[in-house]
């Protein structure tokens, strides 16, 4: 199996100029099949709407399984998904599993737009987020950024909701956005199936919902 990685320790003085970071993700976007569209463009199957697609279309250099501090929790209704979405608390116990893509900062900024249903095509300044660690691009639900550190000399960055998890409602997560969630998580070779559905069904929102044992007969043999 693959091994997870977690990220080293932020330099003391970064360089701000990256030409490209680690996107971490902790949704739907850990399967490939489902971040192609964030690239491409293009309409997942089942979603409402299409997505744009970013300046440029590449797939990643590198995608690796990672350890982030903090948890996953379910939040919000998502209209696509008819549950709650994920979400990482950066500041509570407990690791983070999620599967982190190498790509260009400006796909990057692309991605972290199209989250927030708004136009690719505007490159994010990283310079509080890279020297802090944390930067709020506006209030909304996917406009907070985290830097948990680096790998191989390149920044993770990820992006989540200005609350903590215990000052929001949980909700319920559905099944296909589990399933989906499994599948990334899948991809990369780390952990298998049984873990992956115990790790689902013991996140806030899921645990209580879902058992582990329904998580993994959503889960393709």
């Amino acid at each position: 199996m693959s091994r997870a990685h977690r990220p080293t320790a932020r330099p003391a003085r970064p360089d701000v100029s990256v030409p490209r970071v680690w996107y971490a993700s902790y949704g739907s976007n850990m399967n490939m099949e489902r971040f192609r569209y964030y690239l491409t463009g293009g309409r997942p199957p089942g979603a409402a709407r299409g997505c744009p697609g970013c300046r440029d279309p590449r797939p990643p250099e590198r995608s690796v399984p990672v350890l982030l501090p903090g948890a996953l929790y379910f939040a919000t209704l998502s209209p696509t998904w008819t549950g709650g979405r994920a979400f990482h608390d950066p500041e509570a116990e407990g690791v983070l599993w999620g599967r982190a893509h190498l790509v260009t900062a400006g796909q990057f900024s692309d991605v972290a737009a199209q989250e927030m249903y708004r136009p690719p095509g505007t490159d994010l300044d990283l310079t509080e987020v890279l020297t802090t660690g944390r930067a709020a691009l506006g209030p909304g639900r996917y406009e907070t950024l985290v830097c948990p550190g680096y790998l191989d000399d390149v920044p993770v960055l990820t992006f989540t909701a200005p609350w903590r998890a215990r000052e929001v409602e949980v909700t319920k997560p559905s099944g296909p956005y589990l399933r989906h969630l499994a599948a990334g998580l899948l991809e990369t070779g780390a952990w298998n199936a049984d873990t992956v559905a115990r790790y689902l069904a013991a996140a806030p929102g899921a645990a209580g919902h879902w058992t582990a044992g329904e998580i993994a007969a959503l889960i393709p043999s």
